[in-house]
């Protein structure tokens, strides 16, 4: 049985020395919940809560990229620099200077990785002698990227270490890879509306990375950074840093019927053509025997960013709101206080906690708040802090002849009260058709 007082969750008001900084609802109410804690400027480490959510977000990528074909792998965290010179995209890279550089005892300099396409381009490089019936091929990994932001702010929306999935495709030709591009896309779109929170797909800048394709996405959120177009014409959202002068009209079709909107960036495709394979010699055996290069396409998704993201865009200014599907744990049951009338339906407790586990939805995402010194209001409070969407109490109607539960619906913003023959019926409710 999951309890809370076996649970680390260091819960403490924001320290004086941030009370003045510019703390957004998510970066404060994910500090004072104990799911994550700042460790010096631009760096967290994760709570188990945020672990939690965190571990079923990457469940779900990797489900997606299981639809597509991808595998996964895991590259090194640091990479040479010599293969950024290689690419040609060293010395871009340190005018931004974003990039952590560092020298090993032989004076060897290296790079932790912001992203990696130079490290995957030149496994396929390395003497891998591929045949083009074996493309398109996928290869994706998450792991922990390095940026030495300029200005760390917003908590995990923009930090100097994050958790990024990023996938890179190797095809044939151009028009295969807009195919893969476009099986790619048709994932995010399943992944973020798996997620529920509502977000647009914009055409974006290709940057640094380079290529002929480029598309963002973003939750629309006062505190995202970026300023998104929206044309009410013909429904074509833009970013507008692609525009070269402010404009009063949408760049597509035209129309002065256009709406701005602030936007969190959570991911980012790129069709980057031979811009990485051609200059680091990653070929392969086309059909007539000759040796030609792949065509790339690489896809990122700031899974980090993505937690904090969501809950900017759900939570109320002093309760975490998640996503029902990466919410930590997906139901709490608040016992009876100690030496109340109701605490002999403290014995109602594990039976309810495994009938709520026999539903596989809620197999091990139950969490029992068993702090019996506090009043029941008290904990009720806290778990709508910490933004359970399930709050199931075992109080004073529990020890009637037919014992009810109360239920708090964070997710419908609803009461309800349960019996344990509606249980099973009701928490079907909730299960998603996936």
């Amino acid at each position: 049985m999951n309890r809370v007082t076996r649970l680390f969750q260091p819960t403490a008001p924001i320290p004086k020395s941030l009370q003045n900084s510019q703390l957004i609802k998510s970066q404060r109410m994910m500090l004072e919940q104990g799911v994550i804690r700042a460790t010096s400027t631009g760096l967290y480490t994760l709570l188990p809560l945020g672990m939690r959510a965190l571990k079923k977000l990457e469940n779900i990528v990797d489900r997606y990229m299981e639809k597509v074909g991808a595998q996964k792998i895991l590259l090194p965290t640091l990479t040479s620099d010599q293969l950024w010179e290689q690419s040609g995209r060293l010395e871009e890279a340190k005018a931004g200077s974003e990039l952590f550089l560092l020298e090993d005892r032989h004076k060897k300099r290296y790079i932790l990785g912001p992203t990696h396409e130079e490290a995957i381009t030149e496994l396929l490089a390395a003497g891998t002698r591929l045949s083009y019936r074996r493309l398109p091929l996928l290869l994706y990994q998450i792991s922990n990227k390095y940026r030495d932001e300029p200005r760390p702010r917003f908590g995990l929306l923009r930090t100097r270490e994050f958790v990024m999935k990023d996938l890179y495709s190797f095809d044939a030709n151009a028009e295969n890879a807009l195919k893969t591009y476009e099986s790619v896309t048709e994932a995010y779109n399943g992944i973020f509306q798996e997620l529920g929170v509502k977000y647009v797909r914009v055409e974006g800048d290709s940057g640094m990375m380079g290529g002929s394709m480029s598309h963002e996405f973003h939750y629309p959120c006062e505190a995202g950074e970026e300023r998104i177009i929206q044309c009410n014409a013909c429904n074509v959202p833009t970013n507008a840093s692609l525009l070269q002068i402010q404009s009063d009209s949408c760049p597509h079709c035209q129309s002065t019927d256009i709406s701005t909107m602030a936007g969190i960036e959570v991911g980012h495709t790129f069709i980057l053509g031979t811009r990485y394979s051609k200059p680091m010699n990653a070929t392969f055996i086309a059909d007539d025997k000759s040796m030609q290069s792949l065509i790339m396409g690489c896809y990122g998704l700031g899974l980090s960013r993505i937690l904090a993201a969501s809950l900017e865009a759900l939570s109320l200014p002093t309760e975490l709101r998640w996503p029902l599907c990466i919410a930590p744990y997906k139901a709490c049951i608040i016992t009876p206080k100690h030496g109340s009338k109701e605490e002999a339906a403290s014995v109602l407790t594990q039976g309810l906690y495994d009938s709520i586990e026999c539903n596989s939805f809620f197999k091990n995402d139950v969490i029992v708040d068993d702090r019996t010194n506090l009043s029941i209001g008290r904990r009720i409070t806290e778990a709508k802090r910490s933004g359970y969407p399930l709050i199931i109490v075992i109080g004073k109607k529990a020890v009637e002849d037919i014992p009810r539960f109360e239920v708090i619906d964070l997710v419908n913003n609803r009461e309800y009260e349960w019996t344990d023959g509606s249980l099973a019926s009701r928490l079907k409710e909730y299960c998603p058709q996936i």
